[in-house]
């Protein structure tokens, strides 16, 4: 029988509990999860999004998605609006208390990654991004 470590997927799988573990240690303060994080971060990329593409592009359960908006909303982070297209409809966006945030959590991130890859140089740390870009472009979309 192979030891966990023998298994690529395990690691993977650990070391993304450990970096949500400090990512949202980090955010406890906020009151908000990793997961409120991901959404505002999907959302500076764009115009708004619906919930749904929310939760198709993200990953997340539409359920989740509800809540987290909800949450965000509260915050003055995120909020809904008329969609341009569909009245009916309802996009999310990016609230300008919403972008300071992030901009107030670059630095924590930076830490997490810096605590995670620490025993890598720049070299391998640039290696290991893009061979995991390369596998979350073929495995995650």
């Amino acid at each position: 029988m192979r030891g966990l470590h023998a298994d690529t997927g395990y690691l993977l799988y650990r070391l993304g509990l450990r970096s949500g573990q400090l990512f949202n240690a980090f955010l406890e303060k906020s009151g908000l999860r990793l997961r409120h994080y991901a959404v505002l971060r999907f959302l500076a990329t764009s115009e708004g999004a619906l919930q749904r593409e929310l939760s198709t592009r993200l990953g997340y359960d539409p359920s989740a998605i509800v809540g987290l908006v909800d949450d965000l909303e509260k915050l003055g982070f995120a909020e809904r609006r008329p969609a341009p297209d569909d009245r009916r409809s309802r996009i999310v966006v990016l609230t300008g208390e919403g972008r300071a945030f992030l901009r107030d959590t670059d630095e924590a991130g930076l830490r997490v990654t810096e605590e995670l890859l620490g025993p890598l140089d720049a070299v391998e740390r640039d290696i290991l991004h893009a061979l995991l870009l390369r596998v979350a472009e073929d495995g995650l979309s």
